[in-house]
């Protein structure tokens, strides 16, 4: 089967682009929006419209495989590529993409992954979300081709051990609306919640971390009188963008005790803290997330902690794993540059023992979230974001509905 032709157009994600820069130095919230200066290039404006390339190829039988470029909210920010905006790109996929695509000849979804992921214009790789878009339309196209769901195809060229595709707890994010979208998870009994966008200090964790722990305490309260039975028991997972480290100065002792207080804030449930420090490159990021995660099992202190900011592409992800620098680390799909890489990832993290989380980003589509669902049970991660928007419920109906059908299909083949 061959590419015969190959489309590009302007789409739109299921949220913004954010200057997590200018966020995190006190850009004031104004209704939706943020007032002040951005910081990190590109952004003309704190937050701007979220912005996506959709890609089309027309196969030589007619089918159509799809994909779409994304980018994450915080483009631009812990080492990621600069922001995504089509009228930058698409232009430079007309150029240079199109003639790779068009009378290819596919194969298999790795070998022709290898093809596009080598590729270079002048010298220099193609933008993750680029790359990302293109993994998600080639593994659309070899689905098509071999006639079975996406998550096989990548079970059967990966990770061929997994004979049964099971289902994964799925893990919703409320936005800033941390306390209406918490009800829709309890109600919907989402496995793990609620993200909170913990990413200003003096607005949202406080100054000694108080205004996190009361939020924690709330929530707490809040499942164990709302939950419809008492066996429903989700796991607390909060993203802090780094504000532990800043609110604390980097004092391990003062982190270690403020996570035991934690801890007892969130008890009866478990609770996992992703990105409590942001030191702005990998190695010394790594390296606090790794001191940390050693003194918390030392402590025999039950917080999970999450990698995310500075673990963003494989060897980033392998780095992180093999100095145990967290118990869990995201895979940020967009970051990763390739579904391939992405499997290639989950399936890394489970071989060192360390939690494979395939995350990714409020500021994706419909088709990206849906193919990463399919990566996600192909390769057995243990944890997978509902995505995107952070409406709740448009992102966990996307995922979950995917899930169990890609699943309850695959019996069928039993």
């Amino acid at each position: 089967m061959k590419i015969k032709q190959v489309l590009f157009t302007k789409s739109y994600t299921g949220f913004y682009f954010d200057d997590q820069k200018a966020i995190k130095n006190d850009a004031i919230h104004d209704g939706f929006l943020y007032i002040g200066e951005p910081q990190t290039q590109g952004f003309e404006k704190v937050r701007v419209t979220g912005e996506a390339i959709s890609i089309q190829l027309i196969l030589d039988n007619k089918d159509i495989a799809v994909g779409d470029c994304a980018a994450v909210q915080y483009s631009g920010a812990g080492g990621r590529d600069p922001l995504f905006l089509a009228k930058h790109y698409i232009p430079i996929m007309e150029t240079y993409i199109k003639p790779l695509l068009e009378g290819l000849t596919l194969t298999t979804f790795k070998e022709t992954m290898s093809l596009i992921d080598d590729f270079k214009i002048d010298g220099k790789r193609l933008h993750t979300a680029i790359r990302y878009g293109l993994s998600q339309a080639i593994l659309s196209a070899i689905s098509l081709k071999e006639k079975k769901s996406m998550a096989e195809v990548i079970r059967d060229e990966y990770n061929p051990s997994l004979r049964v595709l099971k289902s994964i707890p799925i893990f919703a994010q409320t936005g800033d609306d941390r306390y209406t979208n918490v009800d829709k998870m309890i109600l919907k009994e989402v496995e793990s919640l609620p993200h909170a966008l913990i990413n200003n200090v003096k607005e949202k964790l406080g100054l000694h971390g108080e205004k996190l722990i009361a939020y924690i305490e709330w929530l707490k309260n809040r499942i164990l009188t709302q939950r419809l039975r008492d066996d429903y028991n989700p796991i607390i997972h909060i993203d802090v963008y780094g504000t532990v480290g800043i609110a604390f100065h980097d004092d391990m002792d003062k982190i270690v005790s403020y996570c035991r207080d934690l801890e007892d804030a969130a008890s009866p449930f478990k609770l996992r803290l992703e990105g409590p420090f942001d030191q702005g490159n990998r190695e010394d990021t790594m390296l606090m997330l790794q001191k940390l995660t050693a003194l918390l099992d030392e402590e025999k202190i039950g917080v999970e902690i999450v990698a995310d900011e500075w673990c963003n592409n494989l060897d980033d992800i392998k780095y992180f794993a093999d100095h145990k620098a967290g118990h869990v680390l995201q895979i940020k799909t967009p970051d990763l540059g390739g579904l391939q890489h992405i499997a290639e990832a989950i399936l890394y993290c489970k071989e060192r023992g360390i939690g494979a989380y395939c995350g990714g980003t409020c500021n994706e589509t419909n088709l990206s979230a849906i193919a990463t669902t399919h990566v996600a049970i192909g390769a057995g991660a243990d944890l997978c974001l509902a995505k995107p928007g952070m409406d709740v419920d448009s992102g966990y109906m996307i995922v979950k509905n995917e899930m169990e059908r890609t699943i309850e299909l695959s019996k069928m083949k039993r």
